[in-house]
């Protein structure tokens, strides 16, 4: 990667380009989101961000305003550098730090010309100036108060030090020399690294910025305040980590941090999948029973007739064939916190028996004659609705009101579809790091079609997904469609997806019309066959890796075997010694 550049050197064909970005915003119509990447972005009227901009203003006055919009501006900016430094984490530097430029004039805040950039990261110096057209602040600034005597493009100056300086690794300073604002026919900006500025203390004093590096962002796997760190990918901690970011998402974490310090039971409820388990790990993890065990028993999984050994234990001689004392899961969770899972499938006698334990915080292992006093704290889950349950009369109405002491409702994944690239990022990590994989990540199809499928199965069918994709593709390839999804029903509404001409159409991860549509435009009124397209595909992919079968069917998302065997089986030779074999 290189490590110095300037703007002569730029190459418009390197990505990220300008196609390379606008194909990654796409629209979700049906449930009101709309997507850069893996990022939730929202489409405003400028009018509303002058409004804003004027009761900010006429509320805290000018230089706090400033201040709050800067700040805005700076997260902007940063969280959209850790987009592209993900996205494309072996691109040229270069294009990487003028992907900044385009991301700006994409998000319609202002269109950006490079005048002349150069930097060398190794020296940490940067030097760029740009020119600012179409300015929104500027448009909103200037009906409000008209021409005045101070730049106004805050938001913009907070984007630019954001992106340049998370990218830099260093506080790199951005200050608007000409504004709109001020008379001039377009606004002018001067980046350059902390030091070459010299006193830098205005600046900072609205951007309220470490000079040290660059604020904490992290889109790719942001982690709510439980206590996780999305460092940890190894599968083992990866396995019940809680990633997300979403309100559903967030809701549920505040409560369980409220909850977490106290004595109380609290009852997890949600569908199957969502994540309870890993819910009452961390409320024992941020609890002041950390140190203690943490025992997890899956009630579905024990028969009835031996719910009550395991949960209390077993005496020598306590029944035929209990050669040996055995302390149950209540004694071993003494001191620390016992889950347990799918409490609704307990039978009657297994309810009652719990009931007494919880009651009395005494068990009696079964053939035992003394009374065992433990120090445990009792979660519960359950994918079934309990109260439904005890008008049926199959769950017990007071062993009910003993555990529902302190409810948290976790909700399914297509309530929390903000979170839907954060996972699938951790589990990226994660798969790849237990497969022992590298694939270079998702393409935008396979993003979209994630966001749009409704997870049955949520959290845990997102997990097998993403294996799937890990072990399914490449090492070097990013993840598709294909790799995803087998026999899973897509839906068949489609996302809208800017293209590289600028058309918002169905993305092709959506429904089969629209693809059949573009097939049959392509063949100029052909026949449809499946057979000739395949013998198509196959030609034009290896044509354009000139005979490099390994590239070809990296393209095609095969392995090299199984793209030679469709083409001999279409008829031609299986390979031409004389192409390279890649």
């Amino acid at each position: 990667m290189l490590r110095r550049g300037d703007s002569t050197q730029d190459d418009p064909g390197h990505p990220p380009t300008l196609a390379d970005l606008t194909e990654s915003l796409f629209f979700s119509p049906g449930d009101g989101r709309i997507w850069l990447d893996e990022q939730r972005m929202i489409l405003l009227h400028a009018a509303a961000i002058g409004a804003l901009r004027r009761e900010l203003i006429a509320a805290f006055g000018i230089g706090r305003a400033r201040g709050l919009l800067t700040r805005m501006g700076y997260v902007s900016g940063a969280r959209d550098a850790e987009l592209v430094r993900s996205r494309w984490p072996d691109g040229d530097l270069l294009p990487v730090f003028l992907a900044g430029t385009r991301l700006h004039a994409l998000e319609g805040m202002v269109k950006v010309t490079p005048l002349a950039v150069a930097f060398d990261k190794e020296r940490g110096t940067y030097e760029g100036e740009f020119l600012w057209e179409h300015s929104v602040e500027d448009d909103a600034h200037i009906d409000a108060f008209g021409i005045g005597t101070e730049p106004a493009c805050w938001m913009q100056i907070g984007y630019a030090t954001g992106y340049v300086t998370t990218l830099f690794g260093q506080l790199v300073v951005f200050r608007e020399v000409e504004c709109r604002s001020m008379g001039a026919q377009a606004c002018r900006v001067i980046g350059r690294h902390a030091a070459a500025w010299g006193d830098v203390s205005e600046d900072l004093q609205y951007l309220q910025a470490n000079a040290t590096g660059p604020a904490r962002s992290n889109p790719v796997c942001d982690v709510a305040a439980l206590g996780a760190s999305p460092a940890e990918t190894s599968p083992k901690a990866g396995r019940h980590q809680l990633v997300g970011a979403s309100s559903a998402f967030n809701s549920a974490g505040h409560q369980l941090s409220r909850v977490a310090a106290t004595q109380a039971t609290v009852l997890f409820t949600g569908e199957s999948g969502v994540g309870k388990e890993a819910f009452a790990r961390r409320l024992h993890a941020v609890s002041p029973r950390a140190d203690g065990p943490f025992v997890a028993v899956n009630c579905a999984a024990i028969p009835d007739t031996l719910i009550e050994s395991e949960l209390f234990g077993v005496e020598r001689g306590g029944f035929t064939g209990a050669t040996r004392s055995r302390p149950g899961r209540f004694e071993r969770a003494d001191g620390g916190t016992l889950f347990l899972d799918e409490i609704g499938s307990l039978s009657l006698i297994g309810q009652g028996k719990l009931l007494r334990a919880l009651q009395e915080g005494e068990v009696e292992r079964v053939g035992g004659t003394q009374t065992l006093r433990v120090d445990v704290r009792v979660v519960a889950a359950t994918n079934v609705d309990l109260q439904a349950e005890v008008r049926a009369g199959r769950f017990r109405e007071d062993l009910f009101y003993r555990l529902n002491v302190y409810p948290i409702h976790l909700p399914p994944l297509r309530e929390r579809r903000d979170d839907v690239p954060l996972l699938m990022n951790h589990f990226l990590r994660v798969e790849s790091a237990r497969h022992g994989r590298r694939p270079s990540g998702f393409t935008q199809r396979a993003v979209r079609a994630m966001l749009h499928y409704p997870f049955p199965g949520n959290i845990r069918e997102l997990q097998n997904l993403i294996e799937r994709g890990v072990i399914s593709v490449d090492d070097g390839m990013p993840i598709d469609v294909p790799h995803l999804f087998r026999r899973e029903q897509l839906p068949d509404e489609a996302l809208l997806a800017i293209g590289a001409r600028g058309t918002l159409a169905p993305s092709a991860a959506g429904g089969s019309d629209g693809l059949l549509d573009k097939l049959r435009d392509s063949l100029d009124g052909e026949p449809l066959s499946l057979a000739s397209l395949e013998v198509r595909l196959l030609r034009e992919a290896v044509e354009a890796e000139g005979g490099n079968l390994a590239a070809a069917a990296r393209r095609l998302g095969l392995s090299r075997a199984q793209l030679a065997y469709r083409l001999e089986r279409a008829g031609k030779p299986r390979a031409r010694r004389k192409a390279r074999t890649g």
